[in-house]
């Protein structure tokens, strides 16, 4: 509930964009929360990442999208969306096919163009008259959390940019933001200081739950199997339930005995000030124009160092 404070501060540090999860089984909702972000600060981008289609019918996601540009202008609205991951799985459904997703955003986009645009079947079209949103059109970046082949393919249909997450950079892209949890070590502090895994340990914990909820290959996860039975006692069909609980909060009870320094390591979640830009400028060479940074545990702080080592 803190978040529009959180990028309030991050404004004051110098971040150019913030980004609010749509996963609204495990967090406040995406866009009272971007709204309450945009009535506090007033420069800072907003927008969803990554927004679900499945979760709002198109009109609504446009008349939501016209209400945060009317109280943020239309230059700090930027606009990504994705098949679902937590989005979906903490519902127990699979992600979204890349066709219906394509079909979302260009219908969303005609809709802030202020066409007439058919869906289920109904002729519809955003009518707000003055005072109760933006003039059409609206024009704002859309963004997709592509991953792989479909994903890249279908924001070259559409016109989008990239919001990875843990996929490789992809060249051609105007905008191309990259998803990275973790933290920046202390002077002097390795991965095994407490301050760290309440930090970083969540980068472990979500690589366990996409591994299984995506069904990847466990050789590549130490540990693995042996963590997933930790989750035995939970009836198939409330497995997601339990598997998502803290989901990029902070580390479960069942996961804690799996989340090591050793994996926080493996994750390459923890740097050095100096790890840290030279990772940056390696993805900016492959074609990153943005991090989002997600930091975890005392969010103000980690803010503040992430933004400290591009000073150095």
């Amino acid at each position: 509930m803190d978040t529009p404070e959180h990028i309030r501060v991050a404004e004051s540090l110098g971040y150019e964009r913030a980004w609010c999860y749509d996963s609204p089984a495990l967090y406040p909702d995406v866009w009272v929360q971007l709204c309450r972000a945009a009535e506090r600060t007033s420069t800072i981008g907003l927008g969803p990442g990554v927004l679900i289609p499945s979760l709002r019918h198109p009109m609504v996601t446009a008349a939501a999208i016209g209400t945060l540009v009317e109280i943020a202008g239309q230059d700090r609205v930027a606009v990504a969306v994705g098949t679902g991951f937590t989005g979906r799985f903490t519902m127990g459904q699979r992600p979204l096919k890349w066709a219906d997703v394509g079909a979302y955003v260009t219908t969303v986009r005609a809709l802030l163009r202020g066409e007439v645009v058919t869906w289920d079947g109904g002729r519809m079209q955003m009518m707000h008259p003055e005072g109760f949103g933006p003039a059409r059109p609206i024009e704002v970046p859309f963004l997709l959390g592509a991953a792989g082949p479909k994903g890249i393919a279908t924001a070259h249909e559409v016109g989008a940019g990239l919001f990875l997450a843990g996929a490789s950079p992809v060249p051609d892209i105007d905008i191309e933001a990259y998803l990275m949890p973790g933290t920046v070590l202390r002077e002097g502090e390795t991965p095994e200081s407490p301050r760290v895994m309440s930090a970083a340990g969540h980068t472990v914990s979500v690589a366990y739950h996409f591994f299984a909820e995506n069904g990847l290959a466990t050789e590549l996860l130490p540990g693995f199997d042996e963590w997933l039975h930790a989750y035995d006692d939970v009836a198939e069909d409330e497995r997601h339930l339990a598997l998502h609980d803290l989901h990029m909060i902070d580390v479960n009870e069942r996961d804690r005995p799996f989340v090591t320094p050793q994996h926080i390591a493996l994750m390459g979640s923890a740097w050095t000030p100096a790890e840290l830009r030279g990772r940056v400028a390696a993805l900016e060479a492959g074609g990153v124009t943005d991090i989002a940074y997600q930091p975890a545990g005392d969010i103000a702080s980690e803010l503040e160092s992430f933004a400290e080592a591009f000073r150095g």
